[in-house]
């Protein structure tokens, strides 16, 4: 079992940037790689970025690209996301997941999920 817990989000303005974490608990947290997500109101839950578990290779939605990056403290069991140049479309909530199937970009292989950090960006 690994528990997860986001921390980070609020409310910040178009061009504005803010950095979540995620906090992991539990089994060994370097043996993940791990993934954030994201669900806005009415839409789909989506993925954003994922990084392996040694923080050698990174995976980005291409709308997030050159924006955001996803990086990990395996030290401190904490995965970041920082987010700049925010855009409104950014608004969501934003999930952290943990990596145990094969295909990175769909949520059905996280097996492990925190409970979400809000993310309001205003225009």
């Amino acid at each position: 079992q690994v528990q997860l817990v986001e921390s980070g989000g609020g409310l910040a303005q178009a061009g504005g940037s803010l950095r979540l974490s995620c906090a992991a608990s539990g089994r060994t947290f370097s043996e993940y790689p791990m993934g954030w997500f994201r669900q806005a109101p009415g839409k789909e839950r989506e993925f954003v970025a994922v990084l392996s578990e040694l923080g050698g290779t990174t995976l980005y939605t291409d709308s997030v690209k050159g924006r955001f990056t996803i990086t990990r403290d395996n030290a401190k069991n904490t995965v970041y996301l920082q987010m700049n140049n925010l855009k409104p479309e950014d608004t969501a909530v934003y999930y952290c997941a943990a990596l145990t199937g094969n295909n990175w970009r769909d949520s059905g292989s996280y097996n492990y999920w925190g409970q979400g950090t809000q993310v309001t960006v205003s225009s």
